[in-house]
C-alpha cells in the first residue's frame, strides 16, 4: 500500500519547514513544537458547553452535547509520548465526538514526563476515571456508561485503564497505541524514519517517561501487551486503529489480537496508507475524519444510542 497523498504532502511540508527533531531539543521546546500540530486538527464540534475543571483532582476540559442528559461519558487521553501534548490541544477531537456520539467527552491534562515519571500519568487517569464512575452524575453524565480512549501514548493509558477497571467501562478506543516496551517490534524498524513519528523519537519518549521511574519495562502499567490473560479477558470491548506507516503498528495489532484471543469483542482497522497521528491531523488528512467517524460509530453502539 502506498503512502496516502495527503499524508505525503503533510510530511513534505513539515520537512520543508525544517527544525531539529524532537529528541534533540528540550521537553519545553518539544511541547511548543508539538502544540503547533493541533492547528491541523480541524474545527471544533457544535456542543452546548466546554468547561474547564478538575476531575478527581486532574485538570480537564469537558464538552457537553446539546440535548437532555444524563449522557454517556467518554474520557480521552491525548498523545505525545507521555512528554508533550495538552488537554486543550484535543478540544477539536472531544467536541466533535461529543456532538456526534451524543456523549460528554473529557480531555485529561495528566502529568507529563520527565518532570513526572511513570506511573504519574496513569495514576492521574485512574483517579479521574474512578471519580467519574462514582460521580459522573454531577456533570450530567451516566456513570454506568463510561468509555475511555486515547491516541499513541494516550492509547497506552486507555488500554491500561481498560484492564484496571474491567467491566465497569463499556468501551475502549485505542488509536495507534503503544503497548509494549519489552521487545522491538518489526514496524519500529520498518518505519523507523520518514513517517512523522520516528524510532529515535519513541526512544526519547521512553527515556523521559521510564528512565529513573523504577517501573520495569515488563510492568503491565506501561506494557499492557504483556499483561496476564485474566486482565485482558475482563477488559471492555475495544476499537483498535492502526496505520501502515507507523512504528507502533505491530504492537497495536498484536494487542488487538491478544484481546480477541482473550474473548474480548474487538473491532480492528488498519488505515494502510496512513502515518502516526493522522487521527489528530484530520484538518490536513481527510482519512483522519473517517477514523473519527468509526470511533463515533463504535461509541454510539457501546452507549446504546
Amino acid at each position: 500500500m502506498a503512502l496516502d497523498e495527503s499524508a505525503k504532502n503533510l510530511l513534505d511540508m513539515l520537512k520543508g519547514a525544517g527544525g531539529a527533531p524532537l529528541e534533540s531539543v528540550s521537553p519545553a521546546e518539544a511541547r511548543e513544537r508539538y502544540g503547533m500540530l493541533a492547528l491541523l486538527n480541524g474545527e471544533q464540534g457544535a456542543v452546548a458547553t466546554v468547561l474547564q475543571r478538575e476531575i478527581g483532582g486532574v485538570p480537564a476540559f469537558i464538552a457537553t452535547p446539546n440535548g437532555d442528559g444524563p449522557f454517556p461519558v467518554f474520557v480521552w487521553m491525548h498523545g505525545g509520548g507521555w512528554t508533550v501534548g495538552t488537554a486543550a490541544e484535543a478540544l477539536a477531537t472531544i467536541t466533535r465526538i461529543a456532538q456526534h456520539a451524543g456523549c460528554i467527552a473529557i480531555s485529561l491534562d495528566y502529568r507529563l514526563a520527565p518532570e513526572h515519571k511513570a506511573p504519574a500519568a496513569l495514576d492521574d487517569c485512574v483517579a479521574a476515571v474512578s471519580w467519574l464512575l462514582d460521580n459522573a452524575g454531577e456533570l450530567g453524565g451516566n456513570p454506568a456508561k463510561v468509555a475511555v480512549g486515547g491516541e499513541s501514548a494516550g492509547g497506552n493509558l486507555a488500554a491500561v485503564l481498560a484492564q484496571h477497571f474491567g467491566p465497569r467501562l463499556c468501551a475502549q478506543v485505542l488509536v495507534c497505541p503503544g503497548t509494549d516496551f519489552t521487545v522491538e517490534h518489526q514496524s519500529r524498524l520498518e518505519n523507523a524514519t520518514g513517517y512523522l513519528l520516528t524510532k529515535a523519537t519513541m526512544d526519547w519518549f521512553a527515556h523521559q517517561y521510564l528512565d529513573g521511574s523504577g517501573v520495569p519495562l515488563d510492568d503491565p502499567r506501561v506494557s499492557p501487551l504483556v499483561a496476564p490473560d485474566a486482565a485482558l479477558a475482563n477488559a471492555a470491548p475495544a476499537l483498535v486503529i492502526t496505520t501502515g506507516f507507523d512504528p507502533l503498528r505491530d504492537e497495536g495489532e498484536a494487542y488487538a489480537a491478544r484481546l480477541a484471543a482473550a474473548g474480548v469483542h474487538v473491532v480492528q482497522r488498519r488505515f494502510a496508507g496512513q502515518v502516526h497521528l493522522f487521527f489528530s491531523l484530520c484538518g490536513a488528512i481527510p482519512e483522519g475524519t473517517d477514523a473519527e467517524g468509526l470511533v463515533v460509530e463504535v461509541l454510539s453502539e457501546a452507549f446504546g444510542r
